[in-house]
């Protein structure tokens, strides 16, 4: 039997799922049903993310539960931070998380994947322990001890604290909340797909979010948001964005934060992050950098619009972090703090009924060639 080649696996259906939806024509994502505007504007990351986990909006007893497992598993074993003291300095977050969360799974190495409880106990800790991971390691690499998280704080506010010890205002922890329910989930994604390959093997699930954090490391899918920002200041100015897109279209180079796989107008997501960014702006003043974004904006429209390109959920995410006062290398690990929860929520219905993936290939190379004694072979050095 032959079979269709097409690269990156291009419009192949990779699985059948409830869990999230997105309209590339018309701009809709939805998460279980529910559009992604609803949710920024009326839910939380942790609500959103028993939604995508547990399959429906939680009752008031249910979320309260939820939040205080999440709350009372923020802290991380000694071992795990004596890892990390072991880190390089110069090393970059995503793979010191990477080999956090893969060193969780060897406290919690049971895989009773059938068991309601393990997967509870799991979804939970993962949820709570990630953004811990990734601000210890920042203060870390600094050469300071980490902050220890604080029970009163919600879930945006209490990591922001940790990266600084400080308290962060209403507006700000809001803002985060709302960009940790944008990134938290988006259909069968690079990420997902190699969470969805993971789990197939019914290994434990904090491999499988290890291997969704070690894909979206990459700048094609989760490292573009930092890419932006160095874009933005190789730019340097708005009278340099029309040369800047020029020489990028003639050059066949990509644009970083435009243009996606599906969506052929303005992402949402997009469209909700440059409303937190101008709402920042009102509290704590602008940033030269947005003007340059607004110009870009404007110009690739003109130049690619009629292609379907147009910003994506990096282009504008970059400019609220560095507001916050976030380094651009912790602008991926802050995706993988979000994304979790939909790389979760993909693990159990993968689970739930489970085949492992096997795709097959193509191939193209010799046959009938015959075994050389190694005296007898050419020395390529030599030609």
């Amino acid at each position: 039997m032959l079979h269709e080649y097409r690269p990156g696996l291009e419009g192949i259906p990779a699985t059948q799922s409830s869990i999230s939806h997105v309209d590339g024509k018309s701009g809709i994502l939805e998460y279980r049903g529910i559009q992604i505007e609803d949710l920024a504007r009326s839910s939380t990351f942790l609500e959103s993310s028993y939604l995508l986990i547990w399959g429906g909006l939680p009752t008031q007893a249910e979320l309260d539960v939820f939040k205080h497992e999440v709350q009372y598993h923020r802290r991380l074993k000694y071992r795990i931070r004596d890892m990390m003291k072991c880190f390089p300095e110069s090393g970059h977050p995503m793979d010191a998380l990477q080999a956090c969360a893969a060193a969780l799974g060897l406290f919690h190495s049971k895989r009773e994947l059938n068991d309601p409880a393990y997967v509870q106990n799991a979804v939970v800790r993962l949820l709570a322990k990630i953004p811990t991971m990734v601000a210890a390691f920042e203060l870390m690499r600094k050469g300071n001890d980490p902050v220890q998280p604080r029970d009163d704080l919600d879930y945006a506010s209490n990591f922001l604290y940790m990266l600084n010890e400080r308290v962060p205002d209403a507006l700000s922890a809001r803002i985060f909340d709302v960009c940790l329910i944008l990134h938290a989930e988006h259909t069968i994604n690079a990420s997902t797909f190699s969470a969805m390959v993971t789990a197939s093997t019914l290994t434990d699930p904090y491999a499988v979010v290890a291997s969704a954090v070690g894909t979206l490391a990459g700048p094609l899918h989760g490292g573009a948001n930092e890419e932006v920002i160095a874009m933005l200041e190789e730019i340097g100015s708005v009278d340099n964005v029309r040369p800047y897109i020029d020489a990028r279209i003639a050059n066949r180079e990509k644009i970083m934060g435009f243009g996606h796989r599906v969506y052929k107008v303005k992402d949402p997501r997009a469209v909700i992050l440059q409303g937190l960014v101008e709402q920042l702006f009102e509290k704590v003043g602008r940033d030269a950098y947005y003007d340059i974004a607004l110009e870009l904006e404007l110009v690739v429209e003109e130049k690619l619009g009629h292609k379907g390109v147009y910003p994506n959920v990096d282009f504008y995410s970059g400019l609220v972090y560095r507001k916050l006062g976030i380094p651009s290398d912790l602008f991926t690990p802050i995706f993988a703090i979000a994304r979790v929860a939909g790389w979760l929520a993909h693990w159990k219905e993968q689970i739930s009924t489970n085949r492992i993936f096997r795709p097959t290939q193509i191939y193209e190379g010799l046959h009938g060639q015959r075994y050389i004694p190694i005296d007898k072979r050419p020395d390529i050095w030599d030609k």
